[in-house]
């Protein structure tokens, strides 16, 4: 009782606390809407001008991981300097540079430009995503924290909802630009809105920045990726160039680790990775959406590619998953606080497994009702992960070191989510080439490379071909069906990697002491 943390918040922000919210869960949609709208897309995009850019599977992955390795390589650095320069400051900045990259995207002549002004895109994104649960930290008091990132999460949900169904609408009635031009109204109202009600706040002690660490870091990253994308590419992983690519990340990533380990003023802390607990759910994010992101990237072409549904109608397909992340995000909590972290995370990464193994059972003409089910299902497991992990996470620091957490979940969720696609997607590549190259031999060889790249490219050369590419069509959704069940078990197979992990580390339900003994240390911060 003597801790109260009341004279922690001014009066005036406490009272606006939900408002503030708001702005700022404007904000997190903005970000994660720009690649629920991109997955609807994809299929447009892979399509030949002036439809779409005639982008290649590996072109749309780079579309996808431009953006996402900018966006977690920068993310340590964008959270130190929101500690340094102020959260609000950069969360105008970042929405600024966001929306400026989402205008020149919309505009993209060939594949090279969109991943180019995606990375912009990135660039601005980086900073926007870790503010914001660095704002939420310090306008709530500890007892809320939990309910209000339980609500942050349901923003992914609504995001996840608002961004398939809108790119669909947007690809019914305009060109494939549209889907990041509307980024640009919701930038101009969160910019106002943002101005008007959010706080400034700053960590009075902020680390230096770390040029070195995220030099290192990006560019590990990026000849990681490159060289399990080119890998899927080429479908021979055995190539030289590929496993010297590959290597050279690992080691680059390697020297990362080492240089922040000794480095008196580090981007990551690995020091925090000591507890057990932060470890297992940092591991438990990177985890569930190195899963997820693969199979969303094969779940468009499942839908729209084999099953003939419209942009519009694949988004409406993840509503389910959307209204389960809606629904039980806010409420994971409760269930937190009767079974424990240990049995509400684990269950939930079992639940992302089962409907992961589920993909493995589908075919062309499987009732649309059992997808229905299963993306629900994913949601709800995906919900009862990410907000008992980001409490773990966020809870885990000083309340004055909230962006440095916040973009440590971030990147995690990011890396874990590029290197699903890459990994994933190089798994699909390499099995639909395999499934589909023995019915390619009647094409001449410049064009039998180019069919065997994706069932979109086959489609696209039947389509040119006439009735004379009918017979590929049959064996392209053969093919493709193979490729997806074997990349589904893939997934399934890191998701219960990541169930064992949190069931092994993760605490089960605290005893009321020894949180009621936390508690005052952290508010004590920064007094």
């Amino acid at each position: 009782m003597t801790t109260s943390p009341a004279p922690r918040i001014p009066e005036a922000v406490h009272r606006r606390r939900w408002a503030i919210l708001g702005v700022l869960m404007l904000s997190l949609l903005i970000v994660v809407l720009d690649n629920s709208i991109l997955n609807v897309a994809i299929k447009t995009i892979a399509t030949p001008a002036p439809t779409g850019l005639g982008a290649t599977q590996s072109e749309i992955e780079w579309a996808i991981n431009s953006y996402t390795l900018v966006f977690a390589g920068l993310l340590f650095t964008a959270g130190l300097i929101g500690d340094r320069l102020g959260r609000k400051k950069v969360l105008l900045g970042g929405l600024v540079v966001f929306g400026i990259g989402s205008a020149l995207a919309a505009e993209s002549g060939s594949p090279g430009q969109l991943i180019t002004y995606r990375a912009v895109m990135a660039l601005g994104a980086a900073f926007v995503m870790p503010a914001t649960l660095a704002v939420l930290m310090n306008v709530f008091e500890r007892s809320e924290q939990p309910k209000a990132i339980g609500i942050w999460a349901g923003g992914v949900g609504l995001a996840i909802a608002i961004g398939p169904i809108t790119g669909g609408v947007l690809l019914d009635h305009f060109w494939w630009g549209s889907v990041f031009l509307i980024n640009v109204p919701i930038v101009l109202i969160a910019l106002a809105l943002m101005v008007w009600l959010v706080p400034e706040s700053r960590d009075p002690r902020p680390g230096r920045l770390d040029p070195v660490g995220v030099v290192l870091s990006v560019l590990g990253l990026v000849l990681l990726v490159y060289g399990i994308i080119k890998g899927g590419e080429l479908a021979d992983f055995t190539d030289a160039k590929v496993l010297a690519t590959i290597a050279a990340g690992v080691v680059v990533l390697i020297g990362f680790v080492v240089y922040e380990k000794r480095s008196d003023h580090p981007s990551l802390d690995v020091t925090y990775f000591r507890d057990k607990v932060f470890s297992a759910a940092m591991a438990a994010i990177a985890l569930v959406f190195f899963a997820l992101m693969g199979v969303t990237f094969f779940g468009v072409f499942y839908t729209q590619s084999v099953r003939g549904y419209s942009p519009l109608e694949s988004g409406l397909l993840m509503l389910p998953l959307a209204a389960a992340q809606m629904i039980f995000a806010p409420r994971a909590r409760l269930l937190v606080d009767r079974f424990g972290n240990r049995a509400t995370t684990t269950a939930g990464m079992l639940l992302i497994a089962a409907t992961l193994a589920a993909f493995a059972g589908f075919e062309a003409d499987t009732p649309i009702w059992l997808l229905e089910v299963v993306f629900f299902l994913m949601g709800t497991g995906m919900a009862h992960i990410m907000t008992p992990t980001s409490v773990v996470i966020m809870q885990a620091l000083p309340r004055e070191k909230a962006g440095s957490a916040s973009a440590l979940s971030n990147t995690f969720r990011q890396v874990g989510g590029a290197l699903g696609i890459a990994v994933l997607g190089s798994v699909l590549a390499t099995s639909y080439r395999g499934g589909i190259e023995g019915r390619l031999g009647a094409l001449p060889p410049g064009l039998r490379d180019t069919a065997g790249e994706s069932i979109e490219a086959t489609l696209g050369i039947a389509e040119k071909l006439g009735p004379r590419g009918q017979a590929l069509v049959t064996p392209a959704y053969d093919a493709f069906l193979h490729a997806m069940h074997v990349t589904a078990l893939w997934g399934t197979g890191v998701a219960l990697i990541g169930a064992v992990v949190v069931a092994v580390f993760l605490p089960g339900k605290p005893p009321a002491a020894p949180a009621g003994e936390r508690e005052p240390e952290l508010i004590s911060t920064g007094d």
